[in-house]
């Protein structure tokens, strides 16, 4: 999903850039003002986390690849969305400029499909289904999938208005292997990891969606 310099045009990539920088300024804002001594580590380790996941990537043609994302479960642990932007905008920094996974002026873009758009339909969709007296495993399960399905089907979009592939097989191509992917990869994942701390560190997520509507895992 990590889009390469070449695959957009320079003022697509800007206008990208432009969308992203608010969000991005406010993930900076909401760090000034939640993250304390105990969060910071934390931060750092989903961080690494997601670095590490990410680096599993699927051939999907076209030039591209499927991958899982991460971006929801940290929205989750930190009860905000702007977490996932942070995170995603941090690791994608420096995929981008010490590995070279993803290009420098689509960054913008990466950031907005990977941390805007899979950490708050991720965040909400799961917020929206716990308010429904579902469960933590069923709603962070539904909650990362469809935020990982949404910002690869994003992702197509962008590249079919780029110009670098059509837009029904770009669809098909994105969509169905960051369907599979987030069954068997982003949702399962985002479950057991939230499913193990609400267990094992409950305190961890006291500050959480899910304690502040005294849900139990």
């Amino acid at each position: 999903m990590h889009i390469p310099d070449s695959f957009i045009p320079l003022w697509q990539a800007i206008f990208y850039w432009i969308i992203a920088l608010p969000f991005i300024f406010m993930s900076v804002k909401w760090a000034g003002k939640e993250m304390d001594d105990m969060k910071v580590p934390i931060l750092a380790a989903l961080a690494a986390g997601i670095f590490a996941i990410q680096a599993l990537n699927i051939p999907i043609g076209m030039g591209t690849s499927g991958h899982m994302v991460g971006a929801t479960l940290v929205a989750i642990v930190f009860a905000s969305p702007w977490a996932g932007v942070l995170v995603l905008t941090l690791v994608l920094l420096v995929q981008g400029f010490v590995f070279g996974d993803g290009g420098i002026t689509t960054m913008g873009a990466n950031i907005l499909n990977m941390g805007v758009i899979s950490g708050f339909v991720g965040y909400y969709t799961f917020a929206a289904l716990m308010n429904h007296k579902l469960s933590l495993q069923i709603s962070s399960f539904i909650g990362a999938w469809l935020g990982l399905l949404v910002s690869a089907l994003a992702c197509a979009v962008q590249m079919y208005f780029a110009g670098t592939f059509p837009l029904i097989p770009g669809l098909v191509a994105m969509g169905t292997y960051h369907f599979i992917i987030g069954l068997v990869g982003e949702g399962l994942i985002t479950a057991v990891v939230l499913t193990a701390i609400a267990k094992s560190r409950p305190d961890l997520l006291e500050n959480s969606y899910i304690a502040d509507r005294g849900v139990k895992a």
